[in-house]
């Protein structure tokens, strides 16, 4: 309603006036519209009616309007073309954050079904056993007085069936075993070369002498790193650079690409999701947008058991 009311007043001042620049306001406004449909009758009517009544007052009024012929022909040209802009700026910017969203409970789905599966792991390979440990403790308790070999014979059975258990838990937590940093750099070129991008790589991966648990941050920090170059870099050539000395490991990722702008810095979910990552260690990250982006990770090579309480502690608050 406020839009036609904006379009009849543009007609007024153009046909009466000669006020032709007052359709760019109207324009704006139909940019803004949100519905598709809405959007194209608005506009089809605007436009219409703003070419119509711009060529009756230069008919009638030749004059008058032949000095503002460049602005006039400027005015037609963002009726026409600003709409559209806005239409689809606003467009973009409501896709992209549907992305995010569907990104995020992805990210959530993809975390709740690996609780299930591992609930399900656990819950096959423990559950029967534990049960059957369980009633043949009972039976060997009330054998014990009566017919103390066959109670031997449970109790043997009972700690066959513990050592089948323990060797399964075993393979079950193999199989959900720490990421080697190794491993992850042999994965980065791979996903470089896909990406059709220089890859170079300096230092010494067999030198990484590390807590499991720093190697494991290590690795997960170089994955988001490159994952973050692929994605919003633009760049053609990606270099990783590693070195450990007695006290830290540094690790360089540094792209030729466009670089990150104050924003990006700030509100990277995946930047964030780095550093509390590296202060559960104690490490820290540095970026700089210069020539490209430069990512540098420091790691103390040692953990203190007083810095990792503490910080279990506040997770455990914070899960409270």
């Amino acid at each position: 309603m406020w839009i036609s009311f904006e379009m009849v007043v543009s007609l007024i001042m153009i046909i009466f006036f000669g006020y032709v620049y007052l359709a760019i306001f109207t324009a704006f406004s139909i940019g803004m519209i949100r519905r598709p449909v809405g959007f194209y009758i608005m506009y089809g009517l605007h436009v219409g009616f703003t070419v119509i009544a711009t060529g009756v007052t230069f008919f009638f009024k030749w004059d008058v309007l032949l000095s503002q012929l460049p602005f006039i022909i400027f005015t037609i040209v963002g009726v026409v073309l600003m709409p559209f802009t806005l239409y689809t700026k606003n467009r973009r910017e409501k896709l992209e954050g549907q992305l995010e969203t569907a990104k995020d409970r992805i990210a959530e789905l993809i975390v709740f079904e690996e609780r299930q599966r591992i609930a399900r792991d656990l819950h096959d390979t423990l559950g029967q056993k534990l049960s059957m440990i369980g009633l043949k403790s009972d039976l060997a308790a009330r054998l014990i007085e009566r017919d103390k070999d066959q109670a031997l014979v449970e109790i043997k059975e009972i700690r066959q069936t513990a050592s089948i258990a323990l060797k399964e838990v075993r393979e079950l937590v193999a199989n959900m075993r720490t990421t080697r940093f190794e491993d992850e750099l042999m994965r980065v070129a791979q996903i470089l070369d896909a990406a059709e991008m220089d890859f170079t790589f300096e230092g010494d991966v067999e030198t990484l002498q590390v807590p499991p648990l720093v190697e494991n941050v290590l690795s997960m920090c170089l994955k988001e790193a490159i994952t973050n170059v692929v994605k919003h870099s633009n760049a053609t050539k990606c270099k990783v650079a590693f070195h450990q000395n007695f006290k830290e490991v540094y690790l360089l990722v540094h792209d030729n690409g466009n670089g990150l702008s104050t924003k990006q810095m700030r509100t990277g979910n995946g930047l964030k999701g780095m550093q509390e990552r590296l202060e559960f260690i104690n490490g820290s990250f540095k970026l700089e947008s210069k020539d490209g982006t430069s990512l540098t990770i420091t790691i103390p090579v040692a953990l203190t058991h007083q810095h990792v309480t503490e910080k279990m502690d506040k997770i455990y608050k914070k899960g409270e």
